[in-house]
């Protein structure tokens, strides 16, 4: 058994909350895993008796994964041991290559996706993934529990369970976007029916936003012919979390290097991903059609773009962020003086320097192509200091919450943005003060707390 803990919690995702190392002298060493499920539900789960179960990725964690259950951190953890082989394929060919192209609209249908022997190979191995998360369940999970699947690693998992292990009240939660029916006719049609059973397999399947389950519920009912039992329950920042970070020392020399670079100038920012769906080239299009249409704003604004690489295992992403830094390098070498960059382009991945960006922004562009969520659009009214406008794009899921408050960007419109831009730099302080304050509270008015617990509450309506 897992565990013996009434009533009992088995949370189940990809990555894990911890990750293994070998020590020189032969033993394992546990850290706190990275990445953002686990930032969200990290604080959440230790001590409440509740165990976590993901794949074994690196040796170390295969090597725990042969221990059975492992207790460190505060958790109870189940590390999974999974073919290396079969692993890649599935998360590089199938998770990351075509699910998550599928559902954010990122296919160039003229030449992706191809659905060759190699792919069906890929599928397969997916397959045969979430098979090892239901074997793993179906024997080890203790009678009755509630199981809460996250993300769309593990979709098919339901499947199983359903067949098995009809005591357990199993939950699956997608934190990306779901594309609608004729997108999913992208997919063969035996993998979009198995994508399909699999989640409807569960007691019920949560999303972010109403957009995305209302996709989800309408391809069921076209192409399964049933009516799929969903929630929403959108995720909000670790209020207390992000806080500690905002008063921390590091924090604070972070806004002294920011104040070195950007001065008395105003702040336009992103804080974001190299991520495709993301949007940076218009995002820098956007400013560079600003600086052009109004001079005004020459020398007077900074675009700082705090961003990360991502996936750069996947060839996408490798010429993604090549052209991301290309596009900034030509837009300062453009407008940039000797005493003004108009571009402050930042892939140092530094987490201090990010929230003390969040602080002082004037204004905060969140324009995804498609985003299932985009806590940035949360956390930045949070920790927000000057009253900064949110201008954010009416394709991410945040927008049902936030639109009130918010500037609407259209992330496909370049000059539309630029306007959103000056709109939201000239806009009147008693204004800005009243959206800033607004967005806030609102943000506020959630936990991750909440978020988990209607998951629980979905488990066992």
């Amino acid at each position: 058994m897992l565990q013996d803990v009434e009533p009992p919690v088995v949370v189940v995702s990809n990555r894990g909350p911890l990750s293994f190392t070998v020590s020189d002298g032969g033993g394992l060493e546990a850290r706190r895993g990275a990445g953002g499920l686990v930032s969200s539900l990290g604080p959440l789960v230790p001590g409440t008796g509740a165990t976590w179960m993901a794949a074994a990725i690196s040796d170390g964690d295969r090597q725990a994964a042969a221990g059975g259950l492992v207790e460190a951190e505060g958790f109870r953890f189940r590390s999974l041991a999974i073919d290396p082989v079969l692993y890649k394929m599935a998360y590089d060919v199938i998770s990351n290559g075509t699910l998550w192209f599928l559902h954010h609209g990122l296919f160039d249908l003229p030449r992706r996706p191809r659905i060759d022997r190699r792919w069906r190979e890929a599928w397969a191995a997916y397959r045969q993934v979430n098979l090892v998360f239901s074997r793993a369940l179906i024997d080890e999970a203790p009678e009755g529990a509630t199981v809460l699947v996250q993300d769309y690693h593990l979709a098919l998992v339901g499947t199983w369970l359903a067949q098995q292990r009809r005591d357990l009240r199993a939950v699956h939660f997608t934190h990306i976007p779901f594309c609608g029916p004729d997108a999913l006719r992208i997919l063969p049609t035996t993998a979009a029916e198995e994508l399909l059973v699999g989640m409807a397999s569960h007691t019920s399947c949560g999303f972010h936003a109403q957009r995305w389950a209302d996709n989800f519920a309408l391809c069921c009912r076209e192409v399964l012919g049933l009516d799929p039992s969903t929630f929403v329950s959108p995720l909000a920042p670790d209020h207390v979390d992000i806080a500690s970070v905002a008063e921390s020392a590091a924090c604070a020399d972070e806004a002294a290097w920011l104040d070195e670079q950007i001065g008395e100038r105003q702040l336009i920012l992103r804080v974001d991903r190299i991520e495709l769906s993301k949007n940076l080239l218009r995002g820098f299009q956007a400013f560079d059609d600003l600086l052009r249409t109004r001079p005004e704003w020459r020398g007077q604004v900074v675009f700082g773009a705090l961003v990360y690489p991502s996936r750069e295992g996947l060839v996408e992403y490798l010429a993604y962020r090549q052209e991301v830094e290309g596009v900034a390098r030509l837009i300062n070498e453009r407008w940039g003086t000797a005493d003004w960059t108009p571009i402050l382009l930042d892939t140092s991945d530094n987490f201090a320097r990010s929230v003390a960006a969040l602080k002082r922004y004037d204004v905060l562009l969140v324009n995804p192509i498609r985003d299932g969520l985009n806590l940035v659009a949360k956390e930045g009214p949070i920790l927000n200091t000057n009253d900064g406008v949110l201008a954010l794009s009416r394709e991410a899921g945040a927008w049902e919450e936030l639109e009130a408050y918010a500037l609407e960007v259209n992330p496909f419109d370049v000059a539309g943005t630029a306007d959103v831009l000056a709109t939201a730099l000239t806009m009147p302080a008693a204004e800005r003060a009243e959206r800033a304050a607004a967005l806030r509270k609102l943000v506020e008015s959630r936990s991750p707390r909440d978020w988990f617990d209607e998951q629980l509450a979905a488990a066992r309506a």
